[in-house]
């Protein structure tokens, strides 16, 4: 059973930082993409960046490429999304999702209809 669950939102000032942290269970990454997703209020829910099963690389959205990481850590079966630099328009719950495609550069456009198994989301405000 594939089971993901965000946790590490919060309030933090803008050019603050978070870590926002994807545990998940019932699969690898050696055979499903990860990927994080955010909506804001009355926002389409949007890609942000991704893990794809394809290379391990990770693949990042134009608006949090240069800010945004991914970091993997496949003995806790987690993926940390770490925010620097945050922005008041990084405000949104972020979400993470899997599915058994193998993604590229593209992979964080790619439409959240083609995620399978999806988080409950968590929280991110940036705010003075």
């Amino acid at each position: 059973q594939v089971q993901l669950v965000e946790s590490g939102g919060g309030k933090v000032q803008p050019g603050g930082s978070l870590r926002l942290s994807c545990a998940f269970s019932g699969f690898t990454l050696d055979y499903y993409s990860l990927g994080w997703f955010r909506q804001a209020p009355g926002k389409e829910r949007e890609g942000v960046a991704c893990i794809s099963n394809r290379d391990g690389n990770g693949y990042y959205a134009d608006s949090v490429k240069g800010r945004f990481t991914l970091f993997r850590d496949d003995a806790k079966n987690t993926v940390y999304l770490q925010m620097t630099s945050l922005k008041p328009e990084d405000t949104a719950v972020y979400y993470c999702a899997a599915n058994y495609l193998p993604y590229d550069s593209s992979g964080p456009s790619r439409p959240e209809s083609e995620y399978d198994y999806w988080g409950q989301g968590t929280q991110v405000t940036v705010s003075s």
